[in-house]
């Protein structure tokens, strides 16, 4: 079958049209918590949310989670993109190490974190007096397992993106017209994600995973995932920078420094970076006993 492209004013109109449909939607509302984790998504979400009520005279507040699974730099990144939107934000803790079922890491291990943080988030708004949390999943989420998506929907929360058919291009393609500083963010999961499903996690052990990581980024790698096997640490990159991983010189870095946090063995995965790579293979209803 032959694919259908769409010219450029179409694409334009598209999006102008989505983003309609969104404004419209959050105006019906009239107040919002925005579950913000300073990505691409939830700080699109939180812009237009934030502009669109400004106008309006309601509110729209970004609640980001700290915990451990959560990195430090992520959640200064956090606080600097609210201020530049302009946007009133609360931070409150979130640990999900404390969650009953979580640290074991099974298959729906998502549902029990977002489970527990959107409980925080109901309650925030209640309290607050706000018409409904918002989370920031996507068309493209919908591709992918996502155990999140049924605690969304056990507790109420509004996936605005995916009610107006938003896509990851969209998003990144409004954010860069906006001026978002995130609109070219790579894709970032929490630290939880880097484990096989059924590899108890620790405070330990998103800690080397994390330590890992910066190392990379501070090498100028940018999209990366170190996913923790034991005693290994499987690198995923940007296909692009495969390469200068395995030159002999970077290399050596990073097997020392790997080696030094706590990991035995340092490979490169040659399939590179790719969202929800612990599912692959995965038999998601034998495992969930459905």
């Amino acid at each position: 079958m032959q694919q259908v492209e769409i010219s450029a004013e179409e694409r334009r109109m598209s999006l102008a049209d989505k983003l309609n449909n969104l404004e419209t939607e959050i105006k019906k509302l009239g107040s919002v918590i925005v579950a913000f984790s300073g990505g691409v998504d939830s700080s699109f979400l939180l812009k237009v949310a934030r502009d669109t009520l400004a106008r309006t005279g309601g509110r729209a507040l970004a609640v980001t989670a700290r915990s451990s699974t959560y990195p430090v730099r992520e959640l200064e990144e956090a606080a600097r993109i609210a201020k530049f939107i302009g946007a009133e934000h609360m931070i409150i803790d979130s640990e999900e190490l404390d969650i009953d079922g979580f640290a074991q890491n099974p298959v729906n291990r998502c549902y029990y974190c977002k489970g527990e943080l959107f409980g925080k988030l109901s309650a925030i708004a209640e309290k607050e007096g706000v018409a409904a949390v918002l989370d920031g999943a996507n068309m493209d989420d919908l591709k992918d397992y996502r155990p999140g998506s049924k605690a969304a929907r056990e507790k109420g929360v509004r996936s605005l993106l995916v009610e107006c058919s938003f896509t990851k291009d969209d998003i990144r393609a409004l954010s860069k017209e906006m001026n978002l500083p995130t609109w070219d963010k790579p894709a970032f999961a929490c630290l939880a994600s880097r484990f096989p499903y059924g590899t108890t996690i620790t405070g330990g052990k998103l800690t080397m995973v994390d330590k890992a990581e910066e190392f990379l980024r501070r090498l100028g790698f940018t999209q990366l995932r170190v996913r923790h096997h034991g005693d290994i640490a499987r690198i995923e990159l940007d296909p692009a920078q495969i390469q200068k991983a395995v030159e002999p010189e970077t290399a050596s870095l990073i097997n020392a420094k790997l080696k030094e946090i706590g990991f035995k063995y340092v490979t490169v995965d040659i399939a590179g970076y790719r969202t929800g790579s612990m599912n692959e293979g995965l038999d998601l209803k034998e495992k969930l006993g459905e």
